[in-house]
């Protein structure tokens, strides 16, 4: 993946994984966690990218670090089995990812968004959550390769981010198996 600067904080499982050294079982997909401002949705991502396998996460902006009692509370140990890595300001962290040719698929609602179920997701891909209630950042967006959104059926119009998050998870692991073994979706 990229040279990530080692002025960013990492956690004892290390930084995300350099392209093409992805230990067994993981994706080759990323997530980028932009101004996660809850400690619990952060501690339920961590556990929802181990356990889909995620090859790692980067942390931006206000979004919470371990080792935080209030991530582990949800996180239940994944914090020390995700790679992950900080980064103080999400458009660098962004510009880096594809710099090293790394796609941006952005979740979010939004202008010309397409329906995550119909999405052609790229491999290796960072999939992009945001705020719980500003979402993702205006600068990211821009610099999005991809945007992508859950529909909604009810009144509220939105799901929690750690619920979005699982759910484009799972939906990434479903794509890469289908990829894997060379069909569509």
């Amino acid at each position: 993946m990229s040279a990530l600067d080692p002025t960013h904080a990492a956690a004892a499982a290390g930084p995300p994984p350099r392209r093409g050294s992805l230990p067994e079982g993981r994706l080759p997909a990323y997530a980028l966690l932009d101004n996660v401002r809850s400690a619990w949705n952060v501690g339920s991502m961590f556990r929802t990218a181990d356990a889909a396998g995620l090859a790692g996460l980067y942390l931006t902006g206000v979004t919470a670090t371990p080792p935080r009692p209030d991530i582990e509370k949800t996180a239940l140990g994944a914090t020390q089995t995700v790679p992950w890595d900080y980064w103080p300001d999400a458009a660098e962290c962004a510009r880096r990812l594809r710099a090293d040719g790394i796609p941006l698929v952005v979740l979010e609602q939004a202008p010309g968004a397409v329906d995550w179920e119909a999405a052609d997701l790229p491999f290796p891909h960072c999939f992009v959550v945001g705020h719980e209630v500003n979402g993702v950042a205006p600068a990211l967006l821009e610099l999005a390769d991809l945007v992508v959104e859950i529909p909604m059926f009810g009144a509220k119009r939105s799901l929690n981010v750690a619920v979005s998050f699982g759910v484009l998870a799972y939906q990434v692991r479903r794509r890469w198996a289908a990829h894997r073994l060379g069909g569509g979706a």
